[in-house]
Formats: C-alpha cells, structure tokens, sequence
C-alpha cells in the first residue's frame, strides 16, 4: 500500500460521526449563509487567540489580499515578504494591486529579518512575514521596524495554527493575520476556508465589509474594493468541531517529529531545528538533502510518497518575471529549494508508518553515502 505524505481518512474514521454532526446541524438550521456558525467560529478562533475578531473568508489566498486591503495596501505600494512560501502569498500581494518585494531566508527557513529596512522604499506600506512550516519568524525586530516606519504587519498564519512565539500565538503579533483552512493544514477543513484576525475595530469593519460586496447593510455597497468571499457555514461547523482538538493534533504532530529525530538523526539528512523561544508544530516535516531528486525517486519506487514545499522559488517563475530578480538574487532560498524535501506528516500517521519510511530513508541513504 502506498504511504501518503498527507492524508486524512483515519482521521474522518475517527471523527465521522461529529463530522457528520456538524453537517447536520448547518442543513437543519435554517440558514445556510453568514448564520450561526460562522459567527459562533469566528468568536471562538478569535478567543483562541486572545484576539478581539475574526472575519471568516473563503479561503487562504483571499484572506491574505482582504487583509492586505483592509491595512490599505493597494496600486503602487510594496509588501516585503519571501519568495520560499507557496505562491498564494504573492498571487495574494498582485490581487490586491501591490507588487511583493523579496528578501532572502536564513538556513532555518524563515524570514532574515535582518535585510527588511534595507529592502525598504518610500512605496512600502506593509510587512508579510510568512510563519512557514509551523514555526515563527522573529517577530520582535518587524514589530519594531513597523512602528519605526509606520508600515503595517500582516502575518501569515497558513501554516502555522496553534504556533507560540516566545508564548505568544502566531497571528496575535501583527496588525492583522491571515489563516488557510486548507484541508491539509494544522487545523483544516473538508474543503477551503480561511480566515482574518485583528484586535483593531476599524480593520475588523473593513474586513467584514470586503468580504461581502462591499455591503455593510444588506444590497447598500458602501465602500470598494469589495468581494464574494465568505467563510461557508458547513465548513465553519465542521472547523468548531475540529478547533477543540487542535491541542491534540499539534501534539500528534510533534510526537511524530519527535519519532523521526530519533529515528533520522544519525544520518546525513538535515533535520529541522526549532528556533528557540518557537513552539513549532511541525506542519510539513522539511528535511534537506544535496541529492534530494534520487531520494525522492528511490522512494517512490518503494510506493513511498513525499513532496517539495516548494521546489521554485516564486521569483524564479515565469509568472513573476516581471519583477525583474536574477538567478542568484536570494541565494539562501535558492539553494534550499534543491535540497528540501518534505516526510508523510499528519496526526494519524500510525508508528508502523512511520518505520516503514524511516527504514526506507535509511537504505536509501547508505546507497549514497
């Protein structure tokens, strides 16, 4: 049988029953849009975070541009980010007229907060630190260069649901943060989701404005840019439902990265360090080889599958080539990119399973050394 880098069907085996539960209660309700769910999931994802809202939307990629628009980024103005993260983040940037700017990533993959002021320009209206595998970006330094230059701060939370920094959840640094509840996230859905947090009144208006036409009553636009862009209230029930084990799943996750340290940590792949003061919940579990495509193809063979997050760099894609970088221009990013691979991860992933890859790396490996 072939090994999954993601998967989730033990898990709807396990949790069929309250799944099935929350689809009926949305069907049974009587309202199938912006009803009772999602109000009650927004509040309780917001007091997860300590944070005072939570506008649902309908996925990642539109949480990241509304968050931007509701900051009030738009044409002509930059968004400094990485280029190492799933293309959503600057396809995000570009839908809400900005142009992203790169700077490069240090060895544990995360933002080099170090190079931001100097990327900075007098278009630069907001900061988008990516906490990217399930751990944080130094966030002290951006906090205080933001409040330096009067830039805003928009996290990126797609991968990193129930992360702590220095005990601080991540989404509650910045002026706003954008979540994905892609089914393969931390905490994710049957389908897409997403959602904004935000402590500021007038953010959280904007945000509850964008999503929905542009409407702050009902068939009256009182502002644009606007959208169609609501959280689904079958999704929203179902996120409820999964929300109260997210602890459960962050630890599920750890115990198997704990499982491949022991397992992995006497061979020549590099493993992922937590970066002190993160409490990383290991999302993807990123390893690095320099001969990473033979890995990936031996295991395969053995009905193993794994997976590049992300194997191009987004300012090496054609789709961004009018930004103008070089080969060489993040040479950090670049050179992870050829080596990253990424191990089956997700809290259902029996012991047995993980030998199994385990074993299967080990002999491959010998075969290079």
């Amino acid at each position: 049988m072939t090994i999954r880098v993601w998967g989730y069907l033990d898990e709807y085996a396990a949790e069929r029953e309250e799944i099935l539960d929350a689809v009926d209660t949305v069907f049974g309700s009587g309202r199938l849009v912006l009803a009772d769910s999602v109000r009650s999931f927004e509040g309780e994802f917001a007091a997860r975070h300590g944070a005072r809202h939570c506008v649902g939307v309908d996925n990642g990629t539109n949480a990241v541009k509304v968050g931007l628009e509701a900051l009030g980024v738009g044409p002509g103005d930059e968004v400094i980010t990485v280029s190492n993260t799933a293309a959503p983040t600057a396809v995000a940037i570009v839908g809400a007229g900005a142009t992203p700017v790169f700077v490069d990533v240090r060895e544990d993959y995360l933002m080099d907060v170090s190079q931001v002021e100097a990327a900075l320009t007098p278009r630069t209206r907001c900061l988008l630190p990516v906490h990217l595998y399930g751990q944080s970006v130094d966030m002290a330094p951006l906090e205080e260069l933001a409040a330096r230059h009067g830039l805003s701060v928009l996290e990126d939370c797609a991968q990193a649901h129930g992360a702590r920094h220095h005990g601080r959840p991540a989404g509650t640094m910045g002026t706003a943060a954008a979540f994905s509840f892609y089914p393969t996230k931390v905490l994710g859905a049957y389908g897409d989701g997403g959602a904004v947090l935000t402590s500021d009144e007038e953010i959280d208006r904007r945000l509850r404005r964008l999503r929905y036409y542009g409407m702050e009553e009902r068939y009256y636009v009182t502002g644009l840019p606007a959208h169609n862009s609501r959280l689904d209230e079958v999704q929203a029930e179902i996120l409820r439902r999964k929300l109260r084990r997210l602890d459960h799943y962050v630890t599920a996750r750890q115990e198997i990265a704990q499982r491949y340290a022991d397992g992995l940590g006497d061979t020549g792949l590099v493993l992922p360090e937590t970066v002190p003061g993160n409490e990383h919940v290991y999302y993807v579990y990123v390893v690095r080889h320099p001969r990473r495509d033979e890995i990936v193809a031996a295991l395969k063979a053995r009905d193993i599958e794994l997976n590049i997050s992300y194997p191009w760099p987004i300012h090496t894609m054609t789709g961004f080539a009018h930004l103008g970088h070089q080969q060489g221009s993040l040479p950090v990013t670049e050179r992870l990119a050829r080596e990253i691979f990424s191990l089956p991860m997700y809290p259902s992933l029996t012991p047995d399973t993980q030998d199994r890859v385990v074993e299967a790396l080990r002999e491959v490996l010998k075969t290079l050394s």
